[in-house]
């Protein structure tokens, strides 16, 4: 394996099924709208497994969650992301040998991801049984131009022979989903959420199959134009929900043909009339060279890396990492406000597709300061899905407010386990934190006024309900924090200080929004009053925070403490993760932790807490972290760097970096961890360049691993585009665009008019 200037390569790549299903996500296309895994053209053996599939962001299926005991309330229905179709087929034949990786003789091979180019290619030089050989190279790309479109270029040459060539293309639409029996983290069912119509050509040569949701009333629409380089006879077929077209030629030695396949999926979620669109978008796409579709993937891609890269010197093996871990976020972010993250993004059916709070917590962040119309899209998703929040907080008993789901695609909950899901409240604060957070960044006051005020109010509304008073304090019961080993407790840190925070800044945007007389037409459309505004400032000022004098730590909920710690020598590791192989309640009554709860509080809010309780709680909680999640090593990194602990953080780093690459989770074939691949770029600019941001400005308190040259990053903060780069002895800013800006470094206030060098500092140290 090599990875380059922005090329991840693999060379003579394996043909073991394990690892061609991790290959099927980690070389798979998307573009935020549009994702394909990257199968076979030819398929694999009958005997291997296959994830098989082509999926749209945002698109979805109801499918049945049947309760064993039918409680109020319980979830009975989830969304599922479908897998829509099969355009991915390609058969080669050769003088009346099929081309195959599995038969015949494989002389040299390469998988290629160009991170430049925005394509992946699969190089292939094959020696048939009947000893002719051929070189095969196989170009595919998601457009960033045109979401709708994937393109397969397949380029065939002929080495040590003349003969006959046949191409089948064919496009399926009778496709299932993926399951399995064993892990809750995969639907448990094959399903089909489809009912594809009768394949039919278009008087252009385009084959049409429209599908339909089985219960959801939506509808998909693909459509596949195959070109060839060469004169050759053709034919084409519609079978029932299937369509083939053929090609045959002769082909001389040393010559080569290209088949290109053209790709247009469009669906009912994003589009009107998406069956005319379809059609529309295929015709301009085959109406200019392929060659135009690939210089527009590059124009994207160079503007998206000016802003978006990391650099690190001394580290190649971490940058390569950082550099695929990167690009894997611009594939998965939604590019308007109908759809959002999945949580393995478009590269696989892990978690069915479904959007969680890694989102505003792990992911939004990322494009906050490298793209901020991307993250406000995000949120944006969020206020067009507030009703739904609402629907969902009257299932759960609440009178008034909004309660975001846990898990869903289209805004209903999704949460099958709700101690373990529709329990973690705290992710109405995590999508207010991220609302805030957009503010402090960008000022954008009238995206605040129009969308970002109403979340506030609502999901403040939200804590008033599930909260209580008692013995003079503000508490919030029977709810679950971020750490799932851990369900259904009183006064989790972590929810209650985001709930603070939620409830303070819904105040303050009230007093805002009132100075601007901007807050009359929400506020009579929401019934909402002064005194309920009084009463949110009232419970954020009262609000309850576990803490522990005599260990001087803040406990991660009132009963923790009391709890048997977790005899982590007497488990075996292949006991990990310990969802997989513990009952649940083994695990709620013991001192363990799944991820970052508490600490990543401390990362969030640091402010809420004397830096020796943050760090103490640190030492605490990482005796008892498994980090069973993918969530938490990148925390526990910048956590580390904030104390100082630079060599620690450097060791956490590069466990989260390689997650995937090293499919260090074991389960890298149900789609990469998306989450995990924002954290990375947490870790260095939050971890290792100390960022925050809060209400004064930009706080930055950089440290320089040792065996790092130095690294770099740019980001947007309101109106300037600032570039940091760490090198030792020294920081340096610059602000490349925008009006000069109040900085803080360690803490300490400077003024950025053109270039601040500041002195490299042991921030940790003065703990």
């Amino acid at each position: 394996m090599k990875q380059k200037n922005k090329i991840y390569e693999v060379k003579n790549f394996s043909l073991e099924n394990e690892q061609l299903l991790q290959y099927e996500t980690l070389f798979h296309n998307a573009n935020g709208y549009l994702g394909v895994r990257s199968n076979f053209e030819e398929g694999y053996p009958d005997s291997y497994q296959t994830v098989r599939g082509e999926y749209i962001n945002g698109f979805y299926n109801f499918s049945r969650m049947n309760q064993a005991e039918k409680l109020c309330g319980l979830t009975e229905e989830k969304q599922v992301m479908p897998n829509l179709v099969d355009t991915q087929g390609i058969q080669l034949t050769v003088c009346g040998e099929p081309f195959s990786m599995f038969r015949g003789k494989i002389l040299d091979s390469a998988r290629i991801l160009d991170m430049e180019k925005g394509v992946t290619i699969r190089r292939v030089i094959w020696r048939s049984p009947g000893q002719r050989e051929l070189e095969i190279e196989i170009t595919r790309m998601t457009s960033f131009k045109m979401l709708p479109l994937f393109t397969i270029e397949y380029r065939v040459r002929a080495l040590n022979f003349s003969g006959s060539i046949e191409f089948f293309s064919t496009h399926i639409g009778d496709v299932r989903n993926s399951f399995s029996s064993k892990d809750p983290r995969v639907a448990d069912g094959a399903a089909r959420h489809l009912r594809p119509e009768a394949a039919v050509f278009t008087p252009e040569g385009f084959s049409t199959i429209t599908s339909h949701t089985t219960t959801s009333r939506l509808t998909a629409v693909s459509m596949v134009c195959n070109r060839l380089s060469y004169p050759a006879a053709e034919s084409r077929e519609a079978r029932g929900p299937a369509a083939v077209q053929e090609f045959r030629l002769n082909l001389d030695q040393g010559h080569s043909v290209t088949l290109t396949k053209y790709t247009v999926l469009c669906d009912s979620v994003h589009y009107q009339n998406c069956e005319d669109l379809a059609a529309d978008l295929m015709k301009q796409a085959v109406s200019v060279p392929l060659s135009d579709w690939y210089h527009a993937q590059e124009r994207y891609l160079k503007q998206f890396w000016e802003t978006g890269n990391i650099q690190l010197e001394g580290d190649d093996a971490l940058q390569n990492a950082i550099t695929y871990n990167l690009y894997q976020l611009i594939q998965s972010v939604g590019k308007d406000p109908h759809s959002n993250i999945a949580a393995k993004g478009l590269s696989g059916e892990g978690y069915e597709g479904h959007y969680f709070w890694d989102t505003e917590m792990y992911i939004e962040p990322y494009f906050l300061l490298t793209r901020p119309s991307l993250a406000k899209n995000l949120i944006a998703f969020r206020y067009t899905t507030l009703d739904a929040a609402r629907r969902n907080a009257r299932i759960l008993g609440h009178r008034k407010g909004a309660l975001y789901p846990w898990r869903t695609i289209m805004g209903r909950e999704c949460s099958g386990y709700f101690p373990s899901g529709s329990a973690q409240y705290h992710i109405n604060g995590d999508i207010a934190y991220s609302v805030v957070n957009y503010y402090l960044t960008t000022k954008d006051f009238d995206f605040m006024v129009h969308c970002g005020a109403e979340i506030l109010f609502e999901t403040a509304r939200l804590w008033m309900d599930v909260g209580n008073y008692y013995k003079g304090k503000f508490r919030i019961n029977c709810v679950t924090g971020p750490d799932e080993y851990t369900c259904l407790v009183n006064n989790n840190y972590y929810t209650n200080v985001i709930a603070r925070y939620n409830l303070k800044w819904a105040a303050r945007f009230y007093r805002m929004m009132t100075e601007e007389n901007k807050i009359s037409p929400l506020a009579e459309r929401l019934c909402l009053t002064r005194e309920e505004i009084l009463s949110f400032q009232q419970a954020a000022d009262d609000m309850y925070l576990p803490y522990n004098q005599e260990l001087d730590i803040n406990p991660q909920d009132d009963s923790f403490l009391s709890k048997e710690k977790w005899d982590f020598s007497q488990t075996p590791p292949d006991s990990f993760p310990l969802l997989m192989h513990v009952h649940p309640l083994s695990l709620y009554r013991r001192q363990v932790c799944k991820q970052a709860d508490t600490i990543l509080a401390h990362f969030i809010l640091e402010d809420e807490q004397p830096l020796s309780t943050m760090r103490h709680s640190y030492d605490y909680y990482e005796k008892i972290t498994t980090h069973d999640s993918s969530l938490s090593s990148c925390i526990f990194c910048i956590m580390a760097a904030r104390f100082g602990m630079t060599e620690k953080a450097y060791s956490y780093f590069g466990k989260s970096a390689q997650t995937d690459l090293m499919n260090t989770h074991g389960n890298t074939k149900d789609g990469l961890h998306i989450a995990n691949m924002g954290g990375v770029y947490m870790s260095i600019v939050y971890g290792f360049g100390g960022l925050r941001i809060k209400e004064d400005g930009l706080h930055l308190a950089p440290v320089l691993p040792q065996k790092w040259g130095g690294y770099s990053f740019k980001l947007y903060f309101e109106n300037s585009l600032l570039a940091i780069s760490v090198k030792h002895p020294v920081c340096e800013i610059t602000l490349l665009s925008g009006t000069e800006k109040t900085l803080f470094f360690y803490g300490k206030a400077h003024q950025l008019k053109d270039r601040l060098n500041i002195p490299l500092e042991p921030w940790g140290e003065k703990i």
